[in-house]
């Protein structure tokens, strides 16, 4: 199975609620009016998409359509709307460094450590050397995952004790990358945000240290969000913003929900590129966002595409 193959599976719950109820409202040759305008609000907003971005891509398909003049479908030219604001999310090539150190942040539940396990497996596959720091030092299971991750991705995990100091951790693990020339070290952290101050202070102090070794680390910091939380997700990612400065997202879980469509609120609210998308239990479930396979998954046989495997 392709990668567009495996995203269009596991976008099938977000299609469901999604792509195919457009089609559904967009019966042949129907004319957009106010009602069709109304039933289309009501399916986006029951996809998660969210009042405010509802709002836009409604607006900006009547705008499309008086300019159009009646030439494009109106389906085909929602379809345009929507890739469009999927367009803002994407990513422009992260700083390069070696390593290049990722900083990886999210509360405790929403696949973090997971996350960063496909990531060593992504690097892995792209010829990268990868290390590994288990940083998050608060759970001494996080450590244990991230080291059975690392065993799965064939890649070194530098490990303290639990509750050791996680910045220690993270000098150490630069320490090591730097001296057998890695390619990339991917740095999980405490993923506790009922206490922003705490929080704050130790992340700060972690990419101080870092910068100790390695003046312009880190290069990234992703923070991963639970696609199956909907707008929740949305509003945690702007609680993160306010004390990380956070350069993308991860999103995960999205083959478990039919709430896909807070890619859009993300997109539209938060400024911050998603930079990866997760999905099912395997270590190869992890892909790179792109914007019109990323429709193309959400929305399926509606108003079609030319996107290919």
């Amino acid at each position: 199975m392709g990668l567009f193959d495996k995203l269009k599976q596991a976008f099938r719950k977000t299609r469901e609620a999604l792509g195919e109820k457009l089609s559904a409202v967009f019966t042949p040759g129907r004319a957009l009016d106010e009602k069709l305008l109304s039933e289309l609000e009501e399916v986006l907003l029951a996809a998660d998409v969210g009042v405010e971005t509802t709002d836009e891509l409604l607006n900006s398909l009547k705008e499309a359509a008086q300019q159009d003049g009646g030439k494009t479908a109106p389906e085909l030219l929602l379809r345009e709307q929507i890739i469009s604001l999927l367009r803002r999310a994407e990513a422009t090539p992260p700083p390069p460094g070696k390593p290049h150190v990722i900083l990886v942040i999210g509360v405790n539940g929403t696949g973090k450590t997971t996350t960063i396990g496909k990531l060593a497996h992504y690097y892995s596959n792209e010829k990268k050397s990868v290390v590994l720091a288990a940083a998050d030092t608060f759970r001494a299971a996080a450590i244990e995952q991230l080291q059975i991750w690392g065993e799965r991705a064939g890649v070194k995990v530098i490990a303290g004790a639990p509750n050791a100091d996680s910045a220690a951790v993270a000098f150490d693990a630069l320490d090591a990358a730097l001296a057998h020339g890695s390619d990339v070290l991917v740095i999980d952290t405490a993923g506790r945000l009922h206490n922003k101050l705490n929080l704050m202070k130790e992340l700060e102090k972690v990419s101080r240290v870092l910068k100790k070794k390695m003046p312009d680390a880190p290069h990234e910091v992703l923070l991963v969000l639970d696609a199956t939380t909907g707008q929740n997700g949305l509003n945690q990612a702007q609680e993160f913003s306010r004390i990380a400065p956070v350069t993308g997202l991860v999103l995960t879980k999205i083959d478990g929900t039919a709430k896909g469509g807070v890619m859009l609120s993300i997109s539209k609210k938060m400024g911050i590129p998603i930079r990866y998308v997760g999905f099912g239990e395997s270590v190869e479930d992890l892909a790179p966002f792109d914007a019109e396979k990323f429709a193309a998954g959400l929305l399926g046989d509606f108003a079609p595409s030319t996107v290919e495997n």
